[in-house]
């Protein structure tokens, strides 16, 4: 039963992703490609947790910890190098 689920979740993920690659893609401006990348890598870490469950494998979990992390970092730089012209003060 739990199987089912696990591989129906994977679906709705990978649709959403799809979505919103098309949306980084056609995006009107940048602060909308900026969201559909942040978005991108959240579906990414649901992906690869669900993968990690259906798979039963803690590898999968260290990996979306560490993808994660670099998401927050980047989202971070980009959104103070639109604010304020550069990274690193």
């Amino acid at each position: 039963m739990l199987d089912t689920v696990i591989l129906l979740c994977l679906g709705i993920i990978t649709a959403a992703l799809l979505l919103t690659f098309a949306r980084l893609i056609k995006g009107p401006d940048l602060p909308d490609r900026i969201l559909a990348l942040d978005t991108l890598y959240i579906n990414g870490i649901a992906l690869i947790m669900l993968l990690g469950l259906y798979l039963d494998s803690n590898l999968f979990f260290e990996a979306a910890l560490l993808i994660a992390v670099m998401g927050f970092v980047s989202t971070v730089a980009i959104a103070k190098h639109l604010l304020r012209g550069n990274i690193i003060e």
